[in-house]
């Protein structure tokens, strides 16, 4: 590819600039949105997390094949007792798309040998996937170390780039907990490219996602590497729970959770990754593009059968750049099991999903109600509502039953809802 362009193209851009010295008020006002720089789209990859390539996978590869340039494909994982698992992908459906694959190795961050780490494994595995038909970009390592490790992470990535076919390039993930060290820049140059994880667990507060925070780690880590690098963004939620010593005690996204010891279902939080806010921010480093960033990594690709992703139709629209709606309202019906009982839903009537609102309140005088699926019965000055206790989103096109009123002799007609932000 010749990055300087071709000779007419050249010209224009010489012609738009001499335009733009013309010192005529009118000319330069005309001319002022033509000199300014144009947000650059962002490529789209994503990754393929899931260990078991069933039904809704496929299905879900099949709808996102339009929109997604590259996969990485989650294809073998190293733990923490030294064993080594392979994921096998549907060969036929991967191999059918025609699209460049980037075969993703996890390894443990709490390994602590080193040593052991499989290069011979990984060569074989590099082989293997070709002979399958795969047309392999790269090999990706995702191993999430301490930042003191860094320097030995280094060496095993240099002796397997040694042995490494040289038409496969060689990627690894990042940590914004590396940018303060010295270490970091030998690391990234064994790599032909990298990809930043700014997407995390750290404060309750803060959410999967932080977009000042994330735009900080891009600027930092843009003036770090020298090689042509992508950013990972989330398109899931996690149940997160956290012990009482402030640490994170279980993760569940895709897989349920695990718990330490002595650790109750008391103290976890739903963290959902929101699809406007993600979708500003990609406008935000599209509109301000940083050396070196060619396109964004999605993580993961959502299915029907994934209940904390976005659906399908809300990863289409932001991967797009497709005008977002976010719409919910409450909704009450007569309970078919007894007189006098209403059931409350939400539903979603947008283009995308929508957070869950944080108040759902009855305008009619009912004398009992509760709260599930996320709302739990409340009070204030203004009398009984239903609050919500976790966050969430509700699917485009989807319906929730999130409590019930008891109001006497009324109709559904006299019983109103509404919600509050």
């Amino acid at each position: 590819m010749n990055d300087g362009g071709s000779a007419p193209a050249r010209r224009q851009v010489r012609g738009a600039l001499a335009a733009c010295a013309v010192p005529l008020l009118v000319l330069v006002l005309t001319l002022v949105g033509a000199c300014g720089k144009p947000s650059t789209p962002l490529s789209n990859d994503a990754y393929i997390w899931q260990r078991k390539w069933t039904p809704p996978v496929t299905s879900a590869f099949e709808y996102s094949r339009g929109f997604v340039q590259t996969w990485h494909v989650l294809a073998a994982e190293k733990d923490t007792k030294n064993d080594w698992t392979i994921v096998s992908p549907d060969w036929t459906t991967l191999t059918a798309a025609h699209a460049p694959v980037t075969a993703v190795i996890r390894i443990e961050g709490q390994l602590d040998d080193l040593n052991a780490l499989p290069v011979a494994h990984i060569v074989e595995l590099a082989a293997d996937w070709k002979q399958h038909g795969i047309t392999l970009a790269a090999i990706e390592i995702d191993h999430d170390c301490a930042t003191s490790r860094l320097a030995v992470y280094t060496r095993f990535l240099a002796a397997l780039r040694a042995q490494l076919d040289p038409t496969v390039k060689l990627t690894i993930t990042a940590l914004p907990a590396w940018l303060d060290s010295s270490a970091l820049d030998a690391l990234l140059a064994q790599a032909d490219e990298s990809v930043l994880q700014v997407h995390a667990v750290m404060n309750p507060a803060q959410g999967l996602f932080d977009p000042t925070q994330a735009r900080a780690w891009l600027g930092a880590f843009a003036q770090r590497t020298k090689h042509p690098w992508r950013v990972a963004l989330p398109t899931y939620g996690s149940r997160v729970t956290w012990g009482d010593d402030g640490r994170v005690a279980g993760i569940e996204s895709e897989r349920p959770m695990l718990l330490a010891n002595g650790v109750t279902q008391d103290v976890s939080h739903e963290l959902v990754a929101q699809p406007e806010q993600i979708s500003a921010f990609v406008t935000q480093i599209e509109r301000h593009a940083l050396p070196g960033l060619k396109g964004i990594v999605w993580f993961r690709l959502p299915t029907d059968a994934d209940e904390r992703a976005w659906s399908l139709s809300t990863w289409r629209a932001v991967l797009t750049r497709a005008p977002l709606t976010a719409a919910i309202a409450a909704d009450v019906r007569k309970s078919a099991q007894q007189s006098g009982l209403f059931d409350v839903s939400l539903v979603s009537g947008g283009s995308i999903d929508a957070p869950l609102p944080a108040v759902v309140r009855a305008d009619s005088s009912c004398e009992a109600a509760d709260g599930i699926n996320g709302y739990a019965l409340d009070y204030d000055a203004r009398g009984m509502l239903l609050r919500r206790v976790q966050p969430g989103l509700l699917h485009a096109g989807m319906r929730r039953d999130i409590g019930w009123l008891r109001c006497g002799a009324a109709d559904n007609k006299k019983v109103s809802v509404h919600v509050e932000p």
